[in-house]
């Protein structure tokens, strides 16, 4: 049976509210651990991919370290870490909504500063005002509590994220990197642009000094945003797919839009929602009669077919195609076809059809990514940006202990052809990367590179 290395990382941390809660009961954190155990097994749509052995070994390795937590905080956060080695972005623990839980990120009394992966480096992007020259935007922090940055997220951070994608995992975790209760302590070390490397005592405290530097930006783009850019290029951002009142957003639009020679969609802040309000924007983007989206598949559990498995083997099901559904039943290998998502368009509306840039980035997820999957055959468009979040699928949510949830995959969406896209991301046809200079510079290259693309084929 295969193993898994397990490090017991130990929290020390107290907030202002005094020590952290210990409510839980030795037999209550057994049943936490065991009930996710429990319904992974049941219903993770990917449990072929991590291994039956290799969750069982994992859930032997978390009985002791969990019944060893000192407090419920504690406890919570290596179920956040058991359930991180499954590595999916629709997979996930969710903490109780208690204050004694709630910790700071940006907030450090006299400083506040907004951290972001750019180039694989931790850049500070934002700061409190009066800090803008003692600590410019785009600098590095190159070191917490005496581990390079790298060695800190190995060992703090990363364990504890759930996600799909390695570049997720990155993301989230240099942007939580100095993550903590009021009143912990991170001494770090920052990389100026010019080179100049100081140390810094950081206290988590609140800030009380409002103004940042740059700005934060007005509120007012809601849902959906609307421009126009060069050479009659409409831009249109849609953020989420949350809220259905983005569609009649957009068709408040249309009227201004059907000017537009050129259309760039910008998808890049938008981590899904629901995919019937996409494809209602989508329909006018296309003169199709059919969408087609994602083919999906979820896990068949017939008990009699499992118990007639057991003892079969590959070889017992070449000739027989009875044994060969109870060899993958027992095998947790037997999947209902759920079919194509279709969409019949019946749109009497006129469309609009013209070269059209679908903006993706880390942030594109979910139900943002069913979109791009149902535009994936539309010759007049073109992704552009980077890989997008690499998650999606329905998951199923349920109680743990002490008011903790959790929430597991049970569907497996891929492109209509088979390709997979969880895991690697929709991956965009012109690759653009932000850098740390046009953070400095407050420059967008991805929609530079839009235009740039647009004006080529408009006519």
């Amino acid at each position: 049976m295969k193993k898994i290395s397990v490090i017991i990382l130990v929290v020390i941390a107290i907030n202002a509210f005094g020590q952290l809660p210990k409510t839980l009961t030795q037999a209550e954190k057994i049943y936490g651990l065991s009930k996710f155990w429990e319904e992974v097994n049941y219903n993770f749509i990917y449990l072929d991919k991590f291994g039956k052995e290799k969750w069982d070994s994992a859930y032997k390795q978390f009985i002791p370290i969990v019944l060893n937590t000192e407090n419920d905080y504690q406890y919570f956060r290596e179920l956040e870490r058991f359930c991180a080695l499954l590595k999916d972005g629709h997979t996930n623990i969710i903490l109780p909504d208690k204050k004694e839980f709630q910790k700071m990120n940006t907030m450090f009394g006299d400083y506040r500063f907004f951290i972001e992966n750019i180039d694989g480096k931790a850049i500070i992007v934002r700061t409190n005002l009066s800090k803008k020259s003692e600590i410019p935007i785009g600098s590095e922090v190159i070191e917490v509590n005496n581990l390079s940055t790298d060695d800190y997220i190995k060992k703090y951070v990363a364990p504890y994220i759930a996600s799909s994608t390695d570049y997720i995992i990155r993301d989230w975790s240099i942007s939580r990197l100095l993550s903590g209760f009021e009143g912990e302590i991170f001494n770090v070390k920052i990389k100026k642009p010019k080179g100049e490397i100081i140390s810094l005592k950081l206290t988590h405290a609140k800030t009380t000094e409002e103004a940042a530097f740059p700005a934060f930006e007005e509120e007012g783009g809601g849902l959906l945003e609307f421009k126009w850019l060069d050479n009659q290029i409409a831009y249109v951002a849609l953020n989420s797919f949350q809220d259905p009142k983005i569609d009649s957003l957009f068709i408040q639009k249309l009227p201004e839009l059907y000017k537009a020679k050129g259309l760039i969609i910008d998808l890049r802040y938008n981590g899904g929602g629901s995919t019937d309000i996409g494809t209602n924007i989508l329909e006018y983007l296309t003169n199709d009669k059919v969408l087609y989206g994602s083919k999906s598949v979820t896990r068949n559990h017939i008990a009699a077919y499992k118990a007639w498995g057991v003892g079969l083997t590959a070889k017992d099901t070449a000739t027989d195609k009875s044994d060969k559904k109870y060899f993958l039943c027992a095998n947790n290998k037997y999947y209902y076809d759920l079919g194509f998502d279709t969409d019949s368009i019946k749109l009497k509306a006129k469309r609009i059809v013209v070269p059209t840039a679908i903006l993706i980035g880390h942030n594109t997820g979910s139900s943002a990514e069913d979109f791009l999957i149902y535009a994936d055959n539309q010759k007049h468009m073109i992704k552009i940006g980077e890989n997008s979040f690499g998650s999606t699928g329905m998951p199923y949510s349920f109680d743990l202990v002490g008011g903790a949830t959790a929430r597991i995959c049970t569907k497996k969406d891929t492109y209509p052809n088979g390709k997979e896209f969880v895991g690697y991301g929709v991956k965009p046809d012109i690759e653009v990367i932000p850098t740390v200079n046009d953070y400095i510079e407050k420059k967008d290259p991805v929609i530079t590179k839009a235009v740039e693309y647009l004006k080529t084929k408009i006519k």
